[in-house]
């Protein structure tokens, strides 16, 4: 059966299939023991801080500790997962996870917790957590085929669910029979599964030809591919917007087992853990979803099925009742998430993929960060009820965006790198710090094919904008109106050839498209150029000139 997304047939994979890859399999295992440790220790933490203090907003702030790290620390995380070894990355970050979680259990079991302590070392092993996520997603497409990337992204989803479900069950019994000292040492314990199987995972790892970007000219790397890449950008957009419309759920779930069914913390946990349920099924279906039906249709739905739920939770005052609408609301919850996740890591091409991902996730967790504070206010002016129905017609209301901004179809062509040849000629001493650069390419087009010509290059904007090229220009000859200019700058000679090294199969069809306009000879006309080139080249004093002292030997 065809995709709807591409007219090329895709194989039907079954949801566990990427689990024959062993290196998937082994990483993911130990992340679901991991996920466990991780909302274990969540449960000890905020049950020690209700022993060490009364505060209620001390213990709400556990959780500020362990999320808040998850979406400051992951667009640097992402830059850095791009820049260097996805797997040295996940064993520095789960080392410092794992290490942090130990000396918080040594400190729990000599009794010298204080509140700010606690928090503080939820923020940290947050931090570790937050470095490790990028690398780990980013990583996932090295360990199995591109047909069977958005299962293998669905049970990465499930691994956390399925911890969700049962995770703070057991961290209750676990606190309940040993303390919360207990807890923290399982979360220690818990990440050393996934520290061995990430070391003992051979990374095929091709060597860059460029070294690594600076982390901050890396984040704008990131950021301008995001920008410039319209599957990207969508897709942050309607991530932001779905996580704010839905963050209701997150937000309100323990005001609806409190005041609409009248429950304990017992009602909370069994609300939790069927709306983990029904995330964990939602996401084993992503693989057939994506087979039957388009992107932007399932999106739709999904947000339909979501708002609709969340309306009738709030009209309900039945236990039963409302676990089936929280699974429900959280399988489509998990599925519209699990399909935004696949857009973007079949959108971002290698070079960009774990910042893309970063994106992804800060959009998402902004979005619903924001959902719930704005949330809580509504219900605390509007009522509970109120709140959780203006929330569901939000939702119901979302897929409107997708009349503006529909999600795009995806194609691999868009996201394989290919070698350029060809190598740029040098004649000048420059360095790799050198610039800035100036690139400039003469077509010339036939008067009667301008328009045609003018429109490709548009497109020609986006792909040099979003590879790294700044201020980017196409201007026309007023006296020969045949001949046309292309300009861009880049900050550093070693710049420009990040962006040549860039390129994909769909930027090199596109350039194509644009080279076949062209008239005037064998090919375009192509200079590169350097901006003050004494000041960039930096040249001594003492250094030898070649065009003056032809004897000496100049080495650049």
């Amino acid at each position: 059966m065809a995709t709807a997304d591409s007219a090329a047939p895709i194989k039907r994979w079954n949801a566990f299939e990427p689990l024959r890859e062993r290196t998937f399999r082994m990483i993911w295992s130990a992340s679901l023991l991991s996920n466990f440790g991780q909302l274990i220790m969540g449960v000890g933490a905020a049950w020690e801080m209700t022993q060490l203090t009364s505060s209620t907003s001390m213990v709400a702030l556990v959780q500020t500790a362990l999320m808040l790290p998850l979406m400051l620390v992951a667009v640097p995380a992402g830059a850095m997962a791009d820049m260097f070894d996805r797997r040295k990355i996940a064993l520095v970050a789960l080392s410092f996870a794992t290490v942090c979680a130990a000396t918080l259990s040594v400190i729990a079991s000599l009794d010298l917790t204080t509140p700010w302590l606690l928090l503080g070392f939820c923020s940290l092993i947050g931090v570790g957590v937050a470095l490790y996520g990028p690398a780990w997603q980013a990583s996932v497409g090295e360990q199995v085929t591109p047909e069977q990337l958005p299962a293998a992204v669905a049970l990465a989803s499930v691994s956390y669910n399925i911890a969700r479900s049962f995770g703070p069950a057991v961290g209750g019994m676990i606190v309940l029979a040993a303390g919360a000292t207990a807890a923290f040492a399982v979360n220690a314990l818990a990440y050393l599964p996934l520290l061995i199987a990430f070391f003992l995972w051979r990374r095929h790892h091709v060597a860059a030809r460029l070294p690594p970007e600076r982390i901050d000219r890396a984040i704008i790397s990131g950021a301008r591919y995001a920008i410039h890449s319209p599957p990207i950008r969508i897709v942050l957009v309607r991530s932001l917007t779905f996580g704010f419309a839905g963050a209701s759920i997150a937000a309100l779930t323990p005001l609806v087992a409190r005041d609409l069914l009248q429950g304990d913390a017992s009602t909370y946990g069994l609300l939790l853990g069927a709306n983990g349920v029904g995330a964990v099924i939602g996401a084993l279906a992503v693989s057939e979803v994506r087979i039957r039906m388009k992107a932007e249709h399932a999106v739709r739905l999904c947000a339909i099925v979501g708002g609709a739920m969340v309306l009738l939770i709030a009209l309900s005052r039945n236990l039963a009742l409302t676990c089936f609408l929280m699974a429900i609301a959280g399988a489509a919850f998990m599925l519209n998430i699990a399909l935004f996740n696949v857009g973007v890591q079949l959108s971002a091409p290698r070079w960009v993929t774990a910042r893309a991902i970063a994106w992804f996730q800060s959009a998402l967790t902004g979005g619903i960060a924001l959902g719930a504070w704005i949330w809580g206010y509504a219900a605390a002016d509007w009522g509970l009820n109120g709140a959780l129905i203006v929330s569901g017609i939000a939702l119901i209301l979302t897929p409107l965006i997708g009349l503006i901004l529909p999600m795009p179809p995806v194609s691999t062509a868009d996201v394989e790198m290919v070698e350029v040849a060809n190598e740029p000629e040098v004649a000048l001493a420059i360095t790799a710090r050198s610039g800035p650069i100036v690139i400039e390419i003469d077509y010339r087009v036939d008067p009667a094919e301008a328009r045609q010509f003018y429109d490709i290059m548009l497109k020609m904007q986006r792909t040099r904008l979003r590879n790294g090229a700044f201020d980017w220009s196409l201007s026309r000859d007023i006296a020969d109106p045949a001949l046309w200019t292309e300009r861009y700058h880049c900050p550093t000679w070693a710049d420009y050839l990040r962006v040549r090294s860039r390129f994909t199969h769909a930027d090199r069809e596109l350039q194509a498209m644009a080279d076949a306009f062209h008239t005037g000879g064998p090919g375009v006309r192509v200079r590169r150029r350097l901006e003050r080139p004494f000041g960039s080249v930096r040249w001594r004093a003492e250094t030898p000139d070649p065009q003056r002292d032809p004897i000496s030997i100049y080495t650049p």
